[in-house]
């Protein structure tokens, strides 16, 4: 994982091992990257995603963290960036005819989402 070089007003909340694949986070990421947070959580609101559960959780997160470390007020904040990592991918096997086994990679993410005044 990458070092992440903060500002003065920027807060973050990191969420990881998500079990979702992050191509399907980033989906929904990319969409609320430069919204405020008002309409960053309306937007996730009535996405028809899976992942954006625990990217409303993350970016509550986030936002918690701005409130108590300055008493930020939540309309003034704007998500600066987000973006979701690949975690460890978990193996399992599935038994097949003839005594095969077929492997199922079920991917896990690290989602970070990093909110400025």
């Amino acid at each position: 994982m990458s070092k992440i070089l903060l500002q003065d007003n920027e807060f973050l909340a990191i969420s990881k091992y998500v079990r979702m694949g992050p191509n399907k986070v980033r989906r929904v990421l990319r969409q609320i990257v430069g919204k405020s947070y008002v309409e960053a959580l309306l937007l996730l609101e009535f996405l028809p995603y899976a992942s954006c559960e625990p990217i409303i959780k993350v970016l509550r997160s986030a936002v918690a963290n701005a409130k108590n470390r300055v008493e930020a007020d939540e309309s003034k904040l704007v998500v600066k960036s987000a973006f979701a990592d690949q975690g460890p991918v978990m193996k399992r096997f599935r038994p097949r005819a003839q005594g095969r086994a077929y492997r199922i990679l079920k991917p896990t993410s690290h989602i970070t989402v990093v909110v400025t005044m």
